[in-house]
């Protein structure tokens, strides 16, 4: 079928059909590939000598046909001769020049070096993570489909793929971001090369980060000191965090003496660069066509406290037999009484918050 997407004209395959039963085109990513080209050109603001981008999982070429038109010197790779033939007919319907490459891209980012990397597999990303920090100049784009085992929700697989302990909490959609971006950063550190997070989010059951990288030992060391643990009771949703690569879980609750969980190491650091993403934003133009989802996904991120949990509003109110009030009559409520707050991107009844739970109840009270 032909679809028009950004300023680009494409034939994809309808599911199960097309090109080839490899090829993949998944129509609900478009948020991700809007944003995605808004990023890179945030990023070429941000650092113009960037040029090369590798779109490293190419399938219908959608990722590597949009960044040429937007003037990218594009390499695009696949394993499957279909998508290669797909992608070649992409790009020569749109009068784009690219490199079209049938590899395994492991082997070709041992070989070659891009500025910008965009792994964009099915599944989790970590099997191609430390061919993509060796072969990665500047910024690596990654995003996970994994979600039930980054959440927790899928344990084994989880600690398999993660080298983790996730933990399926109410939190779960930032448990995920924060299981990937420690994972990220630990594989990045074996090389001494530090992930910088400049925007990262989960939306429609898909964690997308996009990581300036760094190197150097003392800056890989820095980078590792961000990770840690959240030790967290069900029971009455106390939370603590730790930084370091040792758990020292209390015993029990401190709060009610029930029994605690420990998830971790995670990332305990900010997950996006405010400044960024408001570049990022800026960057977001009318021919895309999530532009109002990517603005006000972006305005979220923002002002997102790095707080590293978050809460849901309604569950809060559920669990203390209360109606739930205007979010934002809410949210006023917790500010009045000194706490910094913050919405989240993860749901529109989400919230971050410097306050315990005792004091999220007593400042909201009726």
């Amino acid at each position: 079928m032909n679809v028009r997407e950004g300023a680009v004209d494409l034939v994809v395959p309808e599911q199960g059909e097309g090109a080839g039963d490899e090829v993949f085109f998944n129509p609900v990513q478009e948020l991700n590939r809007d944003l995605t080209v808004a990023v890179m050109r945030a990023y070429r603001d941000r650092e113009p000598r960037v040029e090369t981008y590798l779109d490293a999982m190419t399938a219908s070429g959608v990722r590597g046909v949009r960044a040429a038109a937007d003037g990218w010197d594009v390499t695009c790779c696949d394993v499957d001769a279909d998508a290669i033939d797909l992608c070649q007919e992409n790009l020569t319907r749109n009068d784009l020049d690219g490199d079209v490459r049938q590899r395994d891209v492991n082997a070709l980012l041992h070989d070659d070096y891009f500025d910008v990397v965009d792994l964009d597999p099915f599944g989790t990303p970590i099997p191609f993570a430390d061919a993509a920090f060796q072969g990665t100049r500047n910024l690596l784009c990654v995003t996970a489909t994994d979600t039930a085992p980054l959440c927790g929700a899928h344990f084994e697989s989880g600690v398999r793929s993660y080298s983790t302990i996730p933990r399926n909490t109410e939190y779960h959609a930032e448990m995920g971001v924060r299981v990937l971006l420690s994972a990220l950063i630990r594989t990045g550190a074996r090389y001494d090369i530090a992930p910088r997070p400049l925007v990262t989010h989960a939306t429609n059951h898909y964690v997308r980060t996009y990581l300036e990288l760094d190197r150097g030992a003392t800056v890989a060391n820095k980078a590792v000191d961000e990770l840690g643990y959240i030790y967290h009771c069900e029971h009455c949703l106390y939370r603590e965090n730790e930084a370091g690569l040792i758990a020292d879980a209390p015993s029990s609750c401190p709060n009610c003496d029930h029994g605690i969980e420990t998830a971790g190491p995670v990332f305990l650091g900010s997950t996006c660069n405010p400044e960024f993403v408001s570049t990022v934003a800026d960057s977001v133009t009318e021919e895309m066509g999530t532009a109002d989802k990517a603005t006000d996904l972006l305005e979220t991120l923002g002002a997102e406290l790095s707080v590293p949990t978050h809460y849901d509003q309604h569950r809060l109110c559920k669990r203390w037999t209360r109606s739930a009030p205007a979010m934002d009559d809410f949210l006023d409520k917790l500010s009045e009484a000194g706490h910094d707050v913050s919405r989240t991107h993860y749901g529109g009844t989400t919230f971050k918050t410097t306050a315990t739970v005792d004091e999220i109840r007593a400042a909201t009270a009726e």
